[in-house]
């Protein structure tokens, strides 16, 4: 059988890792490559630089990555879908609920293969911790917690921290409690000013009453990627920038010291960092957007899933601005 043939439109700093990965990936080839700015991290090689989506098109592909800014992603995405092409579009799926639905109906409507590139969910650590949770290894939920902060990427003009980088921890933290949110209360504040927001902190509750806590910032000088899933039998830390996992265990040994004993409520056990076979996210990523256009079973994140996250997320973004806790639309 023929390779797939990928285009790409869209050669900034997301682009350029799509172009390597897609050239890595068996059974599928990079046809060609679309940004009217240029190739600033020259990854084209011998390829075209086509000045438009129309002209990609045109060299003849059977699938797209959209890695340009959220703003041109509708735009982008409905073209892709009147020519008949499959899509992975890079998160969020758009800056808005109107706009994402639009985009869901397009390639719903004609059958075709739509994904949303958050590639969490293709985090070895994220992946095993599914598992775990899934065959019971830490019998109820109680509490799904991350912290996602860093510095601000200059890269990002078009959306805030929440649609940007929150979009991430919504979608695993869903995925990971297989539920939905039902309702977020939120605080945001602007403090480089900037356009949009730049750090939001979030509570939420789950359709199967999960509580969450979440805190994004684009104002850390240091890099922080953590899921914490507390439950009935201990707690589980996932590093989603090392892969590494780690269990904390819920102690069977009791303790003599009377006064200890009652400070601490659940007792210290044992902790197991898992020896994890780690692959690079977007590559498994890709693997299984390819899998999806072949007819196979796969792992994407669909884009009504994306389309949930932008929903979430709008809610957070309500929540904050009124005051309010806020009930996520159809929960």
């Amino acid at each position: 059988m023929a390779d797939l043939r990928i285009g790409l439109v869209g050669l900034g700093m997301m682009g350029r890792h799509h172009a390597r990965v897609i050239r890595e990936t068996d059974g599928v080839v990079l046809a060609g490559v679309a940004d009217a700015l240029g190739d600033p991290h020259r990854v084209a090689g011998d390829l075209a630089i086509s000045a438009s989506v129309d002209d990609l098109i045109a060299v003849g592909i059977d699938a797209a990555v959209v890695a340009v800014p959220t703003a041109y992603h509708e735009a982008v995405a409905l073209t892709l879908a009147a020519a008949g092409v499959h899509a992975l579009i890079e998160k969020p799926i758009s800056g808005d609920v109107a706009s994402g639905t639009r985009i869901v109906e397009a390639f719903e409507s004609r059958g075709l293969v739509g994904a949303v590139g958050h590639i969490e969910r293709f985090n070895p650590a994220l992946q095993s911790l599914r598992a775990r949770i899934a065959s019971g290894d830490l019998g109820e939920v109680y509490q799904i917690a991350t912290r996602r902060q860093g510095p601000f990427p200059s890269r990002i003009a078009d959306v805030g921290v929440v649609k940007d980088l929150a979009t991430h921890d919504i979608d695993l933290t869903s995925w990971l409690a297989q539920s939905r949110f039902a309702s977020v209360s939120a605080h945001t504040t602007v403090r480089s000013g900037r356009e949009f927001e730049d750090m939001v902190s979030f509570t939420a509750l789950l359709e199967n009453n999960v509580i969450t806590n979440h805190l994004v910032n684009w104002l850390s000088p240091m890099k922080e990627r953590v899921t914490v899933v507390t439950g009935e039998r201990g707690a589980f830390v996932a590093d989603t920038i090392s892969g590494d996992l780690t269990f904390f265990e819920n102690g069977t040994v009791n303790t003599e010291w009377e006064s200890v004993a009652a400070f601490r409520g659940v007792s210290e056990g044992t902790m197991v960092r898992f020896a994890l076979t780690k692959r690079e996210p977007l590559r498994v990523e890709h693997e299984e957007f390819r899998n999806a256009i072949l007819g196979l079973d796969s792992g994407v994140v669909t884009l009504r899933e994306g389309l949930e996250n932008v929903r979430v997320a709008e809610a957070v973004l309500k929540s904050a601005q009124n005051a309010t806790t806020e009930t996520i639309a159809g929960a």
